[in-house]
């Protein structure tokens, strides 16, 4: 969904007083999306759905790599508010699962 589709959208949101329940997390290039979800961190949330709250330590254990790494990656995530840490410091992935639908158009 470009940007402009993601402002009509909540335009037509805010004017309908609806509430929509659907989360969405937009990006606005494929390198962009690329970049936060590379390969290692969508391994990362494949392990994570419908997980509920696990710590780094066992989250690198599931997904074979090194705590640093694991670490590294879910900071980033975090950041692009794609996961969260608990009170008691497990880190959450709230989805059940996740779904991609992106375009791919001629260069400009």
């Amino acid at each position: 969904m470009s940007h402009d589709e993601s402002m009509q959208d909540l335009q037509r949101l805010l004017e309908s007083g609806g509430v929509d329940p659907t989360p969405r997390f937009n990006f606005v290039s494929y390198d962009l999306l690329h970049r936060i979800l590379a390969p290692n961190r969508m391994a990362i949330i494949q392990t994570m759905s419908g997980a509920g709250p696990i710590s780094i330590r066992e989250l690198a254990r599931r997904v074979g790599r090194d705590f640093k790494g694991v670490h590294n990656d879910i900071s980033a995530l975090r950041k692009a508010g794609l996961v969260y840490t608990a009170d008691d410091g497990r880190v959450v992935f709230p989805y059940e699962d996740i779904h991609f639908d992106f375009r791919v158009s001629a260069a400009a």
